[in-house]
């Protein structure tokens, strides 16, 4: 597994050229207290031919320059190519609203290692004719972790987002935005409903013998009241929701925990000589402790025993 001595990983995104390049979120372990990792984090990058061994190369991403719009941390993103350029979508946020206002932002690369801003502004923003805005109902504007893909001539952002209607634990939706040339976005209504969580973290979309499948995860106390009565659920979990359409609608009420306990932000990944496998970063042991690794590749489907 990936595991650095002096920082802690968590969230994560694979591109793949000749090998996989993972871009991670990472912060000191010198900091003592896990919590305090969020605005600290800056962008990891390490490169494996086989998802098990890794070489950390230079960082990607570090925080913005002080005023701008990502000047506190750079958060969970995606990367897509078109050409010979790959564009890296990421989260900022900023010391102007402490940090409780998130944005989507880009930068862009030739050689996947060396990376360069696209401009001074976020490319995509919560929109509030579907989304939830500003901080009345949650402790934060929530609108990150974008995954970005091409489907019928037309790249979509599925993001993190909650709603501006329903029960407040339970507003969690995919939020969504289109763009036909990776830098002009608009944004969409959701993919989803509100009611059963109150974010649903790191999306992604993969397809699975022609079904598509939506993968996403959630911590335990973000798990909303409505759900907790009706399915018992109470540990973070990484899920999935079979869908006919990478664009859905996703019927969330219907999704399964789908890895062991003590993994999060699960990722699958195509791997030629064995499909589909997950990666998830290690949250924590089994005595509760934080972690903050990588984990090796992981059989798909899992089947919980």
């Amino acid at each position: 597994m990936l595991t650095l001595p002096d920082k802690w990983i968590w969230d994560f995104w694979i591109a793949t050229d000749d090998d996989y390049h993972v871009f991670y979120l990472q912060a000191p372990r010198s900091l003592g207290d896990p919590h305090l990792r969020h605005r600290s984090a800056t962008v990891g990058h390490a490169v494996s031919s086989d998802l098990r061994d890794w070489r950390v190369l230079p960082d990607a991403l570090q925080q913005g320059q002080p005023g701008s719009w990502d000047d506190i941390a750079t958060w969970t993103g995606s990367i897509i190519r078109r050409d010979a350029v790959w564009y890296l979508f990421y989260t900022g946020t900023s010391h102007r609203e402490d940090g409780r206002i998130q944005r989507i932002g880009l930068a862009t690369s030739n050689d996947l290692t060396t990376w360069q801003r696209h401009g001074a502004q976020p490319l995509i923003e919560a929109d509030d004719r579907w989304y939830e805005t500003g901080t009345t109902h949650w402790p934060e504007e929530a609108w990150r972790d974008p995954w970005v893909f091409e489907a019928d001539g037309t790249y979509h952002a599925l993001v993190t987002a909650r709603s501006n209607h329903g029960p407040p634990d339970g507003r969690g939706v995919i939020g969504h935005a289109t763009s036909d040339d990776l830098l002009t976005w608009d944004v969409q209504p959701p993919l989803s409903q509100p009611g059963e969580f109150g974010h649903l973290e790191v999306p992604q979309v993969v397809d699975v013998g022609g079904e598509c499948l939506l993968v996403f995860s959630c911590d335990h106390n973000r798990i909303s009241d409505q759900r907790r009565r009706r399915r018992g659920e109470a540990d973070d979990a990484v899920y999935t929701v079979t869908t006919g359409n990478p664009l859905g609608p996703y019927e969330i009420r219907d999704a399964e925990r789908s890895l062991p306990r003590g993994l999060y932000s699960g990722r699958l990944i195509e791997q030629p000589d064995h499909g589909l496998v997950w990666l998830a970063f290690i949250d924590h042991d089994p005595d509760g402790t934080f972690v903050g690794a990588l984990s090796d590749p992981i059989p798909y489907p899992w089947e919980d025993t």
